[in-house]
């Protein structure tokens, strides 16, 4: 197995780790409420809960999973290896644990919040991931 391959399986490895932090964080905050309901939230919640934005930091990152994932399940499918997409996944992971711990931290009604600019970042590079996949199979 190349370095560069490897780089890339230990980027999508972290991000799988994120998602159970992300589900373990969302699921045990609420569960320690009283009167908690498995799957529901209160209606009434809003940024200033934490239980709200773990719930939404988890469901944030469900939603934008599938390209993610399926971007580079199939770059693995097709044996891509490039240093370039190999640090476009890192910086997608990156970028989405640094939007988790803002969301997190920051309770902020405000569009477009800190936490905006980290999902941006992770689309482009998903994007970007897209566009070099795109190339080398009309290579």
């Amino acid at each position: 197995m190349t370095e560069v391959a490897l780089s890339a399986y230990m980027a999508f490895y972290v991000y799988l780790i994120i998602l159970v932090v992300q589900w373990s964080v969302a699921t045990f905050s609420k569960a320690k409420q009283p009167n908690a309901v498995p799957g529901k939230i209160s209606d009434d919640l809003s940024h200033d809960s934490f239980i709200f934005r773990a719930h939404r930091t988890f469901h944030n990152t469900l939603e934008n999973s599938a390209l993610f994932i399926g971007t580079v399940l199939f770059a693995f499918v097709i044996n891509y290896q490039s240093p370039i997409f190999a640090m476009c996944v890192w910086v997608y992971v990156i970028a989405r644990l640094i939007h988790m711990v803002l969301y997190y931290v920051i309770a902020t009604e405000k569009n477009p919040s800190p936490r905006t600019y980290f999902f941006l970042i992770s689309f482009i590079a998903n994007i970007v991931m897209l566009i070099l996949i795109g190339l080398r199979l009309m290579a």
